[in-house]
């Protein structure tokens, strides 16, 4: 039987372990969440989020603003959440409408308060192997394997899925952590040669049961990105894949909840930095 990757159990540990230093560091970090338009997924996201980080003892502050509301009046509202001292980590709830250009808006975050990783200046740092923030997805999935004791250095890991929010940056930290690292995407011949080689695969290409039970091996762990609620939730790998695989992580309760620990863990990071205090997680 395959061994469950238990994301929300491991969440919760990380959790507590936040709650535990904001108490003995005796400092509140604060997030704003920005939230364009009506988009009931964000909301619910949103909505956790904030959940999570007042269990944790943050100040938390949501944003919303108009479906139709102008790209520069959000970069106003970002622009005020920079120069609030109370505010230590912004975050951008994704995706935005369409008379919205991302990257501007991404851009405009201080790049010391971008608790989601997505500035260019902490891409650079990511690739360049001394990372400021990670986005938390691909940090979460590190955690999650480091939890789990699975080991990554000297291992074939194969990435699907080449988005800059978990493909690419999956990849990077794969690779910093000294694993052969292969990217498949759309455009890729003969995915299952690449899937069926793998110690590790991460699945993130956002589209359900891309990968079936004839592309994976026996000893393969398998880690599901992808969410899909219409029918029933389900991830991007087929169900019979996560029987046959050595482990998996489940859908939902595996990346999900790593995710926001790892929203928490960087914006209690990004408050040590603006306080100069080095110690902790």
């Amino acid at each position: 039987m395959a061994r469950i990757l238990d994301g929300a159990a491991c969440a919760k540990r990380i959790r507590e372990q936040i709650k535990s230093e904001v108490q003995k560091l005796k400092i509140e970090p604060g997030l704003a969440v920005v939230l364009v338009g009506n988009n009931p997924a964000s909301k619910i996201y949103v909505a956790r989020k904030s959940t999570a980080c007042k269990e944790a003892g943050f100040f938390t502050k949501t944003i919303q603003l108009p479906e139709k509301t102008k790209e520069k009046e959000v970069v106003e509202k970002i622009r005020e959440l920079n120069a609030d001292s109370r505010i230590h980590g912004i975050l951008i709830q994704l995706p935005l409408p369409k008379q919205i250009n991302v990257e501007h808006v991404l851009e405009a975050v201080e790049p010391t308060k971008d608790v989601d990783g997505f500035h260019s200046h902490n891409r650079g740092l990511l690739f360049s192997g001394t990372p400021r923030f990670v986005p938390c997805t691909p940090l979460g999935i590190m955690k999650l394997l480091e939890h789990y004791r699975i080991p990554v250095e000297s291992k074939r890991a194969v990435v699907i899925g080449r988005s800059m929010t978990v493909g690419k940056p999956m990849a990077a930290l794969l690779l910093h952590a000294d694993a052969t690292v292969t990217i498949c995407h759309s455009k890729t011949k003969n995915m299952v040669e690449h899937t069926r080689n793998a110690d590790i695969l991460i699945v993130a290409a956002g589209k359900r049961n891309v990968v079936t039970e004839d592309m994976i091996n026996r000893k393969g762990v398998i880690i599901d990105v992808g969410i899909h609620r219409d029918g029933g939730i389900c991830g991007d790998v087929d169900e019979q894949v996560k029987q046959k695989a050595a482990a998996y992580s489940p859908v939902p309760g595996g990346v999900g909840p790593m995710t926001i620990a790892m929203l928490l863990y960087n914006t209690l990071h990004a408050a040590k930095m603006q306080k100069n205090i080095m110690r902790g997680l």
